[in-house]
């Protein structure tokens, strides 16, 4: 018997195959969009990938279940509350998958969505490891707020969180304490709000330093799990409803060649690159570990864009990041930036700033419990990031602006699209300097 973590750092997402060496057969479970890895598993091992489980309709990446299946025959395996329109069988509770080392068996645990489920692996007829989807984190549990509007079922977030309350306290902590715990998702992902950097634990020792499930009253957890919850991305409703219909093939090797008519321009060169000269109208969003978040964050779902990149294979290596999320199937077309010789746009002074900061109109795109945390300007329009291009008519614009972020990646995505909207207003980014402030 093999357990296969497979860690997507970007998303922070953990996918997992297990390999029953016996019965040559594969099982993955919540498979990410990019089914080729674990295609390479199988055949290294002689197996085949017989059955898929999603533990609840994704709401921050695609799922490959329905590419897998349809490649493979493999069977998919789903909640009955989830809605699949897919080909798949149900895995309510107490369903069980039988192999000659192992047995799957599902157990329903609603709270981060109606639907979610745990998948239980009996060896020898004891429980050696919990397969916890978006439902128990390490250090954390998952977020109620993300199924109010979108799914076959929604529900309010209390009623989650009271979900949550009982699914935890009644069922995952009867668990062994030497349960293995393989979650979903790690620390930097928005499914909750204080989840650690360890990819696997014991059931023994969330017990005793999750703070989700220190001893507390229903009341108390509700108000515990309903508060502080990080900002909610434009994609999460687009991916769960495409995660419940199944997304199509993914083709890493096509190459998006339309024209940039009507579509939002992303230019995701470095930030001097993009002010030394842009294609008019061009947002900065910046290659880097959280591409594919602020992408699907500051785009809304459905919105055709244009990428412009430094190359062909960013270009590739990019598609391949919007595709985790299901943007590539609005991904326009996309080019190989020129060299620009035009002139860097003008830099803040920043000794005048210093000594005449109400001469300035500060932006702080940073999240709001970041801005209420840590004051940076007393002046500062809080505005984050997500919600920038919907509330631009915050801004005043009798003087420059100047715009600001923790460590200078978002700012620079907030000034293009504060520069771009806003026409004839200076707007200065402070970058990395605001680390010294």
């Amino acid at each position: 018997m093999i357990i296969k973590q497979f860690n997507d750092k970007g998303l922070a997402h953990f996918a997992y195959a297990l390999v029953d060496e016996t019965a040559r057969e594969v099982v993955l479970i919540d498979p990410a969009r990019d089914p080729r890895p674990y295609y390479d598993l199988a055949a290294a091992h002689g197996a085949r990938i017989t059955h898929v489980i999603e533990t609840h309709p994704h709401a921050d990446f695609v799922s490959s279940h329905a590419e897998v299946a349809r490649a493979t025959g493999a069977t998919i395996h789903a909640h009955s509350l989830l809605g699949a329109r897919y080909p798949h069988r149900t895995f309510d509770e107490g369903a069980t998958l039988v192999f000659p080392e192992f047995t799957l068996r599902s157990l329903h645990t609603p709270g981060h969505s109606p639907d979610s489920i745990t998948i239980l692996m009996e060896v020898d007829g004891r429980v050696h490891a919990a397969f916890t989807g978006d439902t128990l984190f390490i250090g954390d549990v998952g977020r109620p707020d993300l199924r109010e509007n979108v799914g076959n079922l929604t529900a309010g977030r209390e009623a989650l969180a009271r979900q949550m309350y009982h699914s935890t306290r009644e069922k995952l902590m009867h668990l062994p304490d030497a349960c293995l715990v393989y979650p979903a998702h790690g620390s930097g992902s928005l499914c909750g709000k204080a989840l650690s950097d360890a990819d696997v634990s014991t059931l023994g020792q969330e017990k005793l330093t999750n703070p989700a499930l220190k001893p507390m009253s229903e009341a108390e957890f509700v108000a515990y799990l309903t508060a502080d919850q990080p900002f909610i991305p434009n994609y999460f409703g687009y991916d769960v409803d495409l995660n419940r219909t199944g997304a199509p093939d993914f083709d890493a090797e096509a190459r998006p060649t339309g024209n940039r008519t009507g579509a939002v321009v992303v230019d995701a060169r470095p930030a001097e690159a993009y002010l030394r000269g842009h294609l008019p109208g061009a947002l900065n969003i910046q290659d880097g570990g959280k591409f594919e978040t602020w992408l699907g964050s500051i785009l809304k779902a459905g919105e055709p864009w244009y990428l412009v990149a430094e190359s062909e294979a960013q270009i590739a290596t990019l598609r391949a990041k919007a595709a985790k999320i299901g943007y590539e199937l609005t991904l326009q077309g996309a080019e190989v930036a020129a060299e620009v010789g035009a002139d860097a746009l003008p830099d803040v002074d920043e000794a005048h700033f210093k000594t005449h900061p109400e001469a300035y109109t500060i932006v702080d795109v940073r999240n709001r419990s970041e801005a209420a945390a840590r004051t940076v300007f007393e002046t500062a329009l809080n505005i984050p990031l997500p919600e920038l291009r919907d509330r631009l008519a915050e801004i005043p614009t009798g003087k420059p602006v100047l715009v600001h972020c923790a460590a200078g990646y978002r700012s620079a995505a907030g000034s293009s699209i504060i520069r771009e909207a806003l026409p004839g207003t200076t707007v200065y980014d402070l970058g990395e300097r605001i680390k010294t402030y």
